[in-house]
C-alpha cells in the first residue's frame, strides 16, 4: 500500500479526534501507531539499559547496605558509589555488575514501553490547541497529571518483574558472602515468589512502588515533554539535536530528585524475606519503612544513592530520548 502523505498530522494531532476514514483503516493506523510506538519505545529503553545498568545495580546495593549493616549486626563502614561498584567488579566479577539484567529487559515490556504509550494517549486528550498561535499546548499541571497516572498503571502491571529484577541484583553479594542462592533466573524468581507468598507476593511493595514509577514518569517523560515545548518556544528553535539534549538532561534531574526517596523504600521492601503468610519481616508497609528509615539511619537515608541515581537516570534519558527520537524520525514521524 503507498504510504499517505498526511500520517504525520494525523498520527500526532488527530490520533483520538474524530476522522473522516474509513472504519477498518482508521483502525489500523491506530493500532499501528500505539504499535510501533509501543516498540521504539522498548528498544530505546534496552539499548540505554545496555550503557546503564551497572548504576542500576550499584544504586540499589547503596539502598540495601544500610539494612544489611543493621540486620548483621556488624558496624562496618558504608561503601560509597565508587566503592560499591568497583568492590562489586573485584569481588564478583563483571556478571556482578549486570545481575538481573535480563528480569530488567523483560521489565522494559511492560513498564517503560506501556508508560510512554499511556502518557502518549493521555496528554492527547489533556491538551488542547491555542486559538491565537494555533499551537499544541499541555500546561505543566496537565503533563505532570498524565505522566503520573501513566506511570503508576505500568508498574501496577510491571511490578512481579522489578521485584525480581531487584533480588536478582543482590544474588552476587549473597554468594559473595558464602549464603546460598535465592534465585538465578527470572523464572524460578518468579515461581519462588508465588510459592512462598502466593500470588499477593508478586505485588509486593506495589504502593512505593507505584508512587516510585509515578514521579519517576512524571520527571522524566512529562518533564522531557514539557521542557522539549518550552526549549522551542524559548530558543526559537526546530525540534533537533540540541533541543533534545538540553530535554533530557532537565528529565534526568528531574526524574532522580523525585524518585529517589521513594526508590529507597521500594528497594527495602521488595529485598525484604516474608512468612509463610506473604507478609514481610521487617517492614510492616511503606509508611512503616519510611518511619524506620528516618529515625534508625536519619532523613539523609532517603537521598541514598541519589548520586549513582542521577549518574544512571541522566546517561539513560539521553540515550533513550535520543535513540527514540531518531526512531521516529527514521520511520517519517513528527518528534515526541
Amino acid at each position: 500500500m503507498a504510504r499517505d502523505e498526511s500520517p504525520r498530522n494525523y498520527f500526532r494531532n488527530n490520533y483520538f479526534a474524530p476522522a473522516i476514514r474509513i472504519v477498518e483503516e482508521a483502525r489500523v493506523q491506530r493500532f499501528d501507531g500505539l504499535f510501533i510506538m509501543y516498540f521504539n519505545t522498548f528498544l530505546g529503553a534496552t539499548s540505554a539499559e545496555l550503557f546503564t545498568y551497572p548504576m542500576d545495580v550499584t544504586k540499589t546495593r547503596l539502598h540495601l547496605q544500610g539494612e544489611a549493616a543493621e540486620k548483621s549486626g556488624q558496624s562496618k563502614p558504608r561503601r560509597g558509589m565508587f566503592g560499591t561498584a568497583f568492590g562489586m567488579a573485584r569481588e564478583e566479577g563483571l556478571s556482578g555488575l549486570y545481575s538481573g539484567l535480563s528480569a530488567m529487559i523483560i521489565r522494559n515490556l511492560f513498564f517503560n514501553g506501556l508508560r510512554v504509550v499511556f502518557y502518549d494517549c493521555l496528554r492527547r486528550r489533556l491538551s488542547y490547541v491555542d486559538p491565537a498561535s494555533g499551537k499544541d499546548v499541555l500546561t505543566v499541571s496537565r503533563g505532570i497529571s498524565a505522566g503520573c497516572l501513566a506511570g503508576c498503571a505500568a508498574q501496577f502491571i510491571a511490578n512481579p518483574l522489578d521485584m525480581v529484577k531487584i533480588r536478582m541484583q543482590m544474588e552476587g553479594r549473597l554468594r559473595a558472602l558464602g549464603y546460598p542462592a535465592r534465585v538465578s533466573n527470572v523464572r524460578q524468581a518468579l515461581r519462588d515468589a508465588y510459592q512462598h507468598g502466593g500470588l499477593r507476593s508478586l505485588w509486593k511493595g506495589c504502593g512505593p512502588s507505584c508512587a516510585r514509577a509515578m514521579l519517576l514518569t512524571a520527571g522524566d517523560t512529562a518533564c522531557y515533554d514539557l521542557s522539549k515545548r518550552h526549549f522551542m518556544s524559548w530558543l526559537h528553535m526546530p525540534d533537533g539535536l540540541l533541543i533534545q539534549f538540553l530535554s533530557s538532561v532537565s528529565a534526568g534531574f528531574a526524574a532522580s530528585a523525585l524518585s529517589t526517596p521513594t526508590d529507597v523504600v521500594k528497594s527495602r521492601i521488595m529485598n525484604q524475606p516474608t512468612d509463610k503468610f506473604g507478609q514481610g519481616l521487617h517492614y510492616k508497609n511503606a509508611f512503616d519503612c519510611y518511619y524506620k528509615l528516618i529515625s534508625q539511619e536519619g532523613p539523609l537515608a532517603m537521598y541514598e544513592g541519589f548520586i549513582p541515581c542521577w549518574v544512571r537516570i541522566g546517561p539513560w534519558s539521553l540515550v533513550f530520548w535520543f535513540t527514540f527520537e531518531n526512531l521516529r524520525k527514521f520511520q517519517g514521524q513528527t518528534g515526541f
